[in-house]
């Protein structure tokens, strides 16, 4: 914990300054850009039948888009009003009237014909259904017969039989404890979050590097530092409200870097619509782009740690800030003589970029006395993603960049509750203001007045593969209760998902929407649950932004799902009825109670209990964790790690394959075109060089292919670093492998090889077996 208060909103710079403007014309002319205004318009007539409740909801309710921490239309960070697109394309999900009876109970194969996108349209979810195995239809439940039939199920299964997913659509820290706690009221730890598919890395490598597992740092800290580096982080995208902080790090002299595989043109220029200066004439973001390989971060962070001991060895002090890791850090001698046995031309290799360029960031880095490192899925969602960011913590503890003003380490959250998913216990790995250790569990076992189970829970990956273990093994999935979530469109290889989603024998899926995943079929049955939005919740909720601020998001008037009920209080229903005798235990009257009670269970948090307001907010931990370099470790110091060279190799003629993101939220996906490149769904972004060699025309029908799946697509030339390719997520999951998992974290790899060719050639073979010889081949070239 820190003992430095933030220093609240700072105001942005009046005089405009035409340096950083992108075209001295206005809004843009010519240039491939998003349509703010236009976008906003549209936004407005999809909410006419309810616009002053989505007005109230905007100037009222904590933002339930990415973890900015947007409380109405102000944060903590700078003065003014702060409104993106990300935050308007989720709105209707709030504002949306129910699903029309005759679309709800039509025809399972007619609503399988519908995208998420689709689905998403028809409304809300408006009262519980149930679909037996058999049937074709959803059919009306009564909420007592809906959590009869559940809590019947589950004293019938195992605990180990039983598992939980919460996903971070818009869910407050207040459901997230809740079903924390049912998880282990009734005996099981397989219970997991959405970051676990997004930055379970992040909280495993800085917990084993720095002792915390949270932002060191807030927002304010990139206005004013030396540099900013945004590592496979395309915030502009992703988090498009960050644009505004990285302006005012522009206006104070900040040089901001982006380290990424693609040259993003979201994080090259930007028109933001809140500044006037920038809505008019865009804002130059980044000073300067690092293009590495998919998968070549590590290499890239040895080099710029071999070429600093290099700089140590003319002039002691000229890159590693020894008064600080001799005072806060171990294991120095043992990275030195690491990384000094680092061959160049193997990191070149494997990093795709050249020493010379691994020499200037270093010295860039080595010159700066602040800087701040934000990185994202580019880092986290690779099968050593841990070591990523280890490697991240390695470069912050030798340059001092920890614990003080304008330094600090930042996993950007993409989601509004998904920070607050962890240190609610939502996780296998922990619990409500701790890890699963004995002194934690009987701390809560004290508080909670039951005994916790003491076995390790599965992470969601695992749950899932397990519905295909034999019907009598322990482990064996028979009940998943999800919270939100679509698998089919989130994990790797989605034709394996779903057959491991119809082994499970009742799926319950607790939403305000259907999805896909909901569409698919179960062993006995598929229960929905209608599930009510954060600003619906009675007595509101909390929220914990990226940088630890929990704000509170009070109930909003407007209209209402008339069997919607707050997320909380199913988990409680649910629970009372599978042990009656004991519901006293597990129950809360309203949300006021639950964050009491969380005050006392995740000691960081006690401050919550306070907030019921409009407008309450406080900030765990205070501006810095690690403050003065005083990390929260056993001996207080910082650990740097000796990270090797990951094999993640690909045979000549294949492409290392990453997925981005274009016009959507997480899987909701609101535009056909990517508003930075004009890309469609379809393309794939290719260097031109690449795509001359296999004589591919921009536009052309191509097939990516390799063991695990094929995509079939277009060509689309882009400034992507040649030998990589990047496909849309969720599109390109279809080439992802099943069943690898991060050994550290549990993330699945999002990332792999494949082969492009041209359709015409790749159909033109008479051979059936014709990709699996090719596929074979190639990989006897692998050494």
């Amino acid at each position: 914990m820190g003992k430095t208060v933030h220093s609240g909103p700072t105001k942005l710079p009046r005089i405009p300054d035409p340096s950083l403007w992108v075209s001295p014309l206005p809004f843009g002319v010519g240039k491939v850009k998003p349509h703010h205004a236009l976008d906003t318009m549209k936004v407005v007539w999809e909410n006419r039948d309810n616009l002053p409740y989505a007005y109230r909801i905007l100037t009222q309710g904590v933002c339930d888009g990415c973890a900015l921490g947007v409380s109405g239309l102000r944060d903590q960070t700078l003065d003014g009003p702060h409104l993106c697109s990300t935050r308007l394309n989720v709105l209707r999900l709030n504002t949306m009237p129910p699903i029309k009876p005759d679309l709800l109970h039509s025809e399972i194969t007619e609503l399988r014909k519908l995208s998420s996108a689709d689905l998403r349209k028809l409304g809300r979810i408006p009262y519980p259904l149930i679909r037996r195995k058999g049937e074709t239809r959803f059919s009306r439940l009564s909420w007592d017969a809906a959590l009869d039939a559940v809590a019947g199920k589950i004293r019938r299964v195992s605990p180990k039989q039983l598992a939980f997913y919460m996903t971070a659509r818009g869910i407050t820290n207040e459901s997230y404890y809740v079903a924390a706690k049912v998880a282990r009221f009734l005996g099981t730890n397989h219970i997991d979050n959405a970051s676990r598919i997004c930055h379970s890395p992040s909280k495993t490598a800085l917990k084993r590097s720095v002792g915390i597992a949270a932002s060191s740092c807030s927002y304010s800290d990139w206005i004013g530092t030396d540099v900013l580096v945004f590592w496979g982080s395309v915030a502009a995208n992703n988090q498009p409200v960050s644009t505004k902080y990285m302006y005012a790090a522009k206006r104070k002299g900040t040089k901001v870097i982006c380290i990424n595989p693609y040259h993003e043109p979201s994080m090259d220029s930007y028109w933001i619509p809140s500044i006037p200066e920038s809505a008019l004439f865009g804002t130059k973001l980044t000073d300067d782009f690092y293009q590495v390989n998919i998968g070549g971060d590590i290499a890239f962070m040895n080099g710029v740690m071999k070429r600093w001991f290099e700089m140590e060895e003319k002039q002691r002090g000229s890159a590693v800030n020894h008064a600080f890791v001799a005072e806060h850090v171990k294991g120095y001698d043992d990275l030195q003589k690491h990384v000094k046995q680092q061959d160049w031309a193997a990191l070149e290799k494997s990093s795709g970029i050249s020493q010379a360029r691994m020499r200037q960031f270093a010295e860039l880095l080595a010159k700066a006395k602040s800087a701040v490192f934000v990185w994202s899925m580019g880092l986290t969602q690779h099968r050593f993603g841990t070591d990523n960011i280890s490697q991240v913590a390695n470069l912050a503890l030798l340059r001092g960049f920890l614990g003080r003003e304008n330094c600090g380490l930042m996993p950007i959250r993409g989601h509004s509750g998904v920070q607050g998913a962890g240190e609610m216990g939502a996780d296998p790995f922990s619990l409500p203001g701790g890890d699963c250790k004995e002194k934690d569990i009987r701390r809560l076992e004290k508080l909670w007045g039951f005994s916790l189970p003491r076995w390790q829970g599965d992470i969601v990956g695992v749950t899932l593969e397990n519905a295909l273990l034999p019907d009598d093994h322990e482990r064996r999935c028979k009940v998943f209760y999800t919270s939100g979530g679509n698998f089919l469109e989130t994990m790797p290889n989605p034709d394996h998902v779903r057959q491991c989603l119809e082994q499970i024998e009742l799926r319950v899926h607790q939403d305000i929407i259907l999805n896909t995943s909901t569409l698919v079929d179960a062993r006995e049955a598929v229960i929905v649950l209608p599930a009510m939005t954060r600003f619906e919740q009675p007595g509101g909720g909390t929220s914990t932004s990226t940088e630890r601020m929990v704000y509170f998001s009070p109930e909003i008037e407007g209209p209402r799902i008339a069997e919607a009920r707050a997320e909380w209080q199913i988990f409680v229903d649910l629970a009372a009825r599978v042990k009656p005798e004991q519901k006293q235990r597990i129950w809360f009257d309203d949300a006021s109670q639950i964050r009491e009670e969380i005050a006392k269970a995740a000691p960081a948090y006690d401050g919550i209990q306070h907030l019921k307001n409009r407008g309450d907010f406080f900030q765990w931990g205070n501006a810095y964790l690690c403050e003065d370099g005083i990390c929260p470790t056993p001996d207080g110091k910082g650990q740097l790690l000796a990270i090797a060279l990951p094999e993640f190799r690909k045979a000549e003629g294949q492409f290392f394959v990453t997925t981005r993101r274009g016009k959507q939220f997480n899987s909701m996906v609101y535009g056909s075109k990517d508003p930075f490149n004009e890309a469609e769904r379809t393309h794939v972004l290719m260097h031109p060089k690449d795509a001359s060699k296999l004589m591919i025309a921009e536009g052309d029908a191509i097939v990516v292919y390799n063991q695990h799946g094929t995509f079939y697509g277009k060509a689309k030339y882009a400034d992507v670093l040649a030998g990589n390719i990047q496909l849309y997520w969720p599109e390109g999951n279809c080439l992802m492998p099943k069943g690898v998992f991060e050994k550290h974290a549990g993330i699945p790899s999002y990332n792999t090889s494949a082969i492009v060719e041209k359709a015409e050639t790749f159909y033109a073979q008479k051979d059936r077996k014709y990709k699996e010889k090719r596929i074979e081949e190639l990989e006897l070239d692998i050494g």
